[in-house]
């Protein structure tokens, strides 16, 4: 929108604001000047601004009435909000304004900032119109039933996505709502950045969740972490969200106490948001694409960030390549957590044999180089194995020693287990996990000598790799 004059003073006012009533004086000073009236095109006096559609305040981002501007060639160039004096006097260049009113007064809040009307405006001035198909319901529908009825939710009532929240949510992201953010398996349905707004509403994120939930999404949907075999499974796993760098600590993620339980808004309907894009956007839907025997509490949610601070280690992120300045999403296909519990171990090695007994049990004890898994090392362990000096490439390798057995003790049927490895690799020591199929994340209460297993469903080519993303 061009602003309605090219060069010389705007002044932006509501007859509902005081400090509007206050400077009336000043506005006969300047009379000049062109006046837009917020609330009432009758105010000052006739031949003002009617902006009561607020498409000008809009087009200003007017916070404060009253708000004079100087313009230059069709440009702002200064402006002052609220009364004072010596700012007035500089934008205007008119000395000695508002003789005998006070030096200063706060203004009142621009009406485009009141919640209604500021939503309304958000759908009105939208860079690009929403797209989605409207769904319109019936006067005596419940919104909640409605959405349930209609197979949209994981189980737990979603916010209603109207135009007015998706076009808040698109505000957390500079990316064009109609920009495609991948094909989303297992249906391979173009999914662009108004989809996932779209469904991040329903999950209940706030604006600046988006980026992360995008990110995530774009992970879920390459190759490489395979979202449609991990659908597909019978097995337990879903996508286990892992954030590092600066915008954990931006959008209030908790990497702490109770970092993977209820309590923290981000962490709970980011990783809500991505299953919900898979299931509604991707089609995967429990007893359809999704088969699997149990599944897990985690499919409606697994999210959390790393706890960096103070942290003798490097992050996950910085371990893949990215540096602590980077803000990352990591994807991991894994389930519920299994406990370790050390309380008496003082030394690295002591503490690093109790980690080996609870990793060898990922999956199956006799079972080996399939399944990755990722530790979560509270931050009273990491300071055992920090103070005797090791960092997580050094516990990595001390735990592989250890996990190594020999073939024979891994065998179908040895043990009288019929559950095992084939006879065509016992020939010589078997690790537990791959090479690069043993990660650690530090995280957690700073009190509790409790630290977890995120045991992972099949790796490589036939299943998942764990797939790390920068945030945009």
């Amino acid at each position: 929108m061009a602003l309605p004059i090219t060069d010389g003073l705007l002044i932006v006012v509501k007859r509902d604001c005081d400090t509007c009533l206050l400077v009336l004086p000043v506005l006969d000073e300047l009379g000049d000047a062109v006046i837009a009236s917020q609330d009432d095109p009758s105010f000052p006096h006739d031949g003002v601004i009617d902006d009561t559609e607020l498409a000008l305040s809009w087009e200003l981002q007017t916070e404060t009435t009253p708000t004079v501007y100087r313009v230059e060639a069709g440009e702002v160039v200064e402006s002052a909000a609220g009364w004072h004096r010596g700012r007035w006097e500089a934008v205007t260049g008119v000395n000695g304004l508002g003789a005998g009113l006070p030096d200063s007064r706060p203004g009142c809040g621009s009406k485009i900032f009141e919640p209604d009307v500021h939503a309304r405006l958000l759908r009105r001035h939208s860079p690009s119109a929403l797209r989605s198909r409207r769904v319109e319901l019936g006067s005596a529908e419940d919104p909640f039933e409605a959405m349930f009825a209609r197979g949209w939710s994981d189980g737990l009532p979603l916010v209603p996505p109207t135009e007015e929240r998706v076009a808040r949510m698109l505000t957390g992201t500079e990316r064009a709502a109609d920009e495609v953010v991948c094909s989303m398996p297992p249906d391979l349905v173009d999914c662009t950045v108004e989809k996932v707004a779209v469904n991040a509403v329903m999950a209940g994120c706030l604006p600046e969740h988006l980026p992360v939930v995008l990110a995530a999404v774009e992970a879920a949907a390459t190759d490489s972490f395979n979202i449609h075999g991990l659908a597909a499974t019978t097995y337990f796993s879903g996508p286990i969200v892992i954030v590092n760098g600066p915008v954990a600590k931006r959008i209030s993620m908790n990497s702490g106490v109770n970092a993977l339980g209820p309590g923290n808004r981000a962490n709970a309907t980011i990783g809500r948001a991505l299953n919900l894009v898979v299931r509604n956007v991707g089609g995967s839907i429990p007893g359809g694409v999704d088969r699997s025997t149990l599944g897990h509490p985690g499919k409606l949610t697994f999210c959390f960030a790393e706890d960096e601070d103070d942290s003798p280690w490097d992050s996950l992120a910085m371990e893949r390549g990215f540096e602590r300045e980077d803000s990352t999403v990591t994807l991991f296909a894994g389930h519920g957590p299994t406990e370790i519990w050390d309380q008496l171990s003082r030394t690295a090695g002591s503490l690093a044999a109790s980690f080996a007994g609870q990793l060898q049990r990922v999956s199956h004890s006799k079972l080996a180089l399939m399944f990755d898994a990722v530790v979560i090392v509270s931050p009273e362990h990491a300071r055992v194995f920090s103070e005797d000096g090791w960092d997580k490439s050094r516990l990595r390798a001390e735990l592989m020693e250890r996990l190594t057995r020999p073939g024979h003790e891994m065998l179908r049927g040895a043990s009288g287990i019929a559950e095992g490895m084939p006879a065509a690799v016992a020939g010589g020591p078997i690790p537990k996990f791959r090479d690069d199929g043993l990660w650690f994340v530090r995280a957690g209460g700073r009190a509790g000598l409790f630290s977890a297993i995120l045991p992972g469903w099949v790796n490589g080519d036939m299943g998942s790799r764990m797939t790390t993303v920068a945030i945009r």
